[in-house]
């Protein structure tokens, strides 16, 4: 073909691998619509790592690299995160429970582990707390409250939410931080109640509850810390949509093989029961 085109073999090719990255190309411009897609969806969330996922997701086969140079050419830049508020009070005469997870955060089968913790996003009308009970199997939030006071209530309400939505067996063990709201008597009655097993990381020690404390920062990366909630409503429906619509149903989590929670469950529970 290069003999007959009268030109060499390098400058053919070299005119091919033009042709085909030319903005004009049908298949360019579709991979740059679904790059523009899928960041508008993620609110523009993900990085060259998962964008080369979810398009891998679509059929179409590119690499990291090759994600990252669709992104900058379609002028998407990703969000960064910021440092955050300590709510923690650990600093209290309540009695703790004993560090039964001991930093094991990957578990064989879903409602084994739930990790439990509290943060605050600001608002015009003040703070609002946010409690969250996560599934350390899939990474999933089971279980969420919401209030403009940081008391037991809202731990307990959080942890009532996933026993009513998942029916968790006795012997589970629900992890938290030495929180005075964790270690009320309110919260230590709930726990007994159902016959789960407490514990609780070492005294000043995040990477104990290190799952918690990463869905945290995602959700402040990629959410919160864009938004100027006016009022403490907007923030809960807000973080709400967040939760239950992005991250359970279609965030792709890097240690669930880029899958979201709902999909790695559904995906579990198959294989289970083909097994």
């Amino acid at each position: 073909m290069c003999r007959l085109l009268g030109v060499s073999r390098s400058a053919y090719y070299d005119y091919e691998q033009r042709r085909c990255n030319c903005p004009d190309d049908l298949h360019h411009r579709q991979l740059l619509n679904a790059v523009q897609n899928i960041a508008k969806s993620c609110d523009y969330t993900y990085g060259s790592r998962r964008m080369k996922r979810a398009l891998n997701a679509l059929d179409y086969r590119v690499s990291r690299w090759k994600a990252r140079r669709l992104m900058q050419e379609a002028g998407i830049q990703v969000k960064h995160r910021k440092k955050y508020k300590v709510t923690t009070d650990s600093n209290h005469p309540l009695p703790v429970f004993e560090n039964q997870l001991n930093r094991q955060f990957t578990v064989a089968r879903p409602d084994q582990v739930y990790v439990c913790d509290i943060t605050c996003i600001w608002t015009q009308e003040g703070w609002l707390y946010l409690a969250v009970v996560i599934d350390l199997f899939s990474r999933k939030v089971v279980g969420w409250s919401m209030s403009s006071r940081m008391k037991a209530t809202l731990v307990c309400d959080a942890l009532r939410m996933a026993i009513w939505l998942r029916r968790p067996p006795p012997g589970l063990i629900v992890h938290s931080d030495r929180g005075s709201q964790y270690a009320s008597k309110a919260y230590r009655n709930l726990l007994k109640a159902y016959g789960f097993i407490g514990s609780m990381s070492r005294l000043g020690n995040c990477w104990d509850n290190a799952v918690a404390e990463s869905f945290f920062g995602s959700l402040k990366q990629e959410r919160c810390q864009w938004r100027h909630y006016q009022t403490r409503h907007a923030a809960q429906q807000d973080i709400l949509q967040y939760i239950a619509v992005f991250y359970n149903n279609q965030r792709l989590h890097s240690y669930l093989d880029y899958k979201s929670p709902n999909q790695y469950e559904a995906e579990a529970a198959k294989s289970i029961k083909a097994a």
